[in-house]
């Protein structure tokens, strides 16, 4: 979908690409440069990229996209077991099947680990880091969705796996989180949240990512831990860090930026007018940033 004066969708090589749990369903933009790789976190898929895509493919880069296993068209096994280190063996496995020498992992959301760990493991793969309202160790600005917070709550997985089994309770779960998310919008962002996000958030769950969901959530302040380990490697890491943040995001806040932006050897921030997601509220302004030097 794409609004109006937008770029309309280029053409794509599509691939189902084997990781160790199943097969990925990967987007290949034809293109020059290190690819940009595009990491989407929870409860989305990669189609949230998808207004972004056109303007990288229309400034000549390379751009891949994919649905991590569990969500979106990816494969989603009966009894998988889904965390953040299968969500970087999923990104390890499509950077070998496509042969893809240099690229830039592009991490929003809880995509963000699997940007930076890649390149704390394959530093020599990595030109630059681009980060967009993610997540990586601790920082004292930081909140999580409420939606996401219960199910991060171990002590309530007995009353988050009825909500999971209840899709009516569910349904309600997702309206109160999405007007918490709309709160600091603007009429239009709100508007093409509901047209454009809305149907994306609820199609991934209608089409059964409601267990990577629970998994990943599950493990969520397990990850922050163990990302807080990482920090002295993170912080050695030769690797430049581009953050283009949405500076009305109230949970993945511009201070969860900075913070990441001091850990960081080499770290530019660019603060956008825009919400959760800038690839959606600000396109155009974001590919510019990703493509500038």
């Amino acid at each position: 979908m794409s609004r109006a004066g937008e770029k309309l969708a280029p053409a794509y090589a599509e691939h189902r690409i084997a990781s160790e749990g199943g097969r990925l369903f990967v987007r290949d933009y034809a293109g020059e440069g290190p690819a940009f790789v595009m990491l989407h976190g929870f409860p989305d898929n990669g189609h949230i990229f998808d207004e972004l895509i056109p303007h990288l493919v229309a400034g000549g880069r390379r751009a891949v996209v994919f649905d991590f296993l569990g969500f979106g068209d990816s494969d989603k096994p009966p009894l998988a077991a889904y965390s953040f280190a299968q969500q970087l063996g999923d990104l390890e496995a499509v950077v070998a099947a496509l042969g893809l020498d240099k690229i830039v992992p592009v991490g929003h959301d809880a995509g963000g680990p699997a940007a930076i760990n890649f390149a704390l493991r394959h530093p020599g793969q990595v030109a630059e880091i681009c980060l967009m309202n993610a997540f990586y160790s601790y920082a004292p600005s930081l909140r999580f969705p409420e939606f996401i917070e219960l199910f991060a709550t171990k002590s309530q997985k007995d009353l988050t796996t009825h909500f999971l089994r209840s899709p009516p309770q569910f349904a309600w779960l997702l309206s109160f989180q999405r007007r918490q998310m709309q709160a600091n919008m603007t009429a239009t962002q709100i508007a093409h949240y509901n047209a454009f996000l809305g149907p994306i958030i609820e199609k991934n769950f209608a089409n059964g990512a409601g267990a990577a969901f629970a998994q990943m959530t599950f493990q969520l302040f397990d990850e922050v831990e163990a990302n807080q380990q990482r920090l002295p490697d993170f912080r050695r890491l030769d690797v430049p860090v581009k953050l283009i943040w949405g500076g009305d995001d109230a949970y993945l806040n511009v201070g969860v930026a900075e913070d990441i932006a001091a850990q960081a050897k080499h770290a530019v921030l660019h603060r956008l007018e825009a919400g959760h997601w800038p690839q959606i509220d600000e396109p155009r302004k974001a590919a510019a940033l990703m493509l500038a030097d």
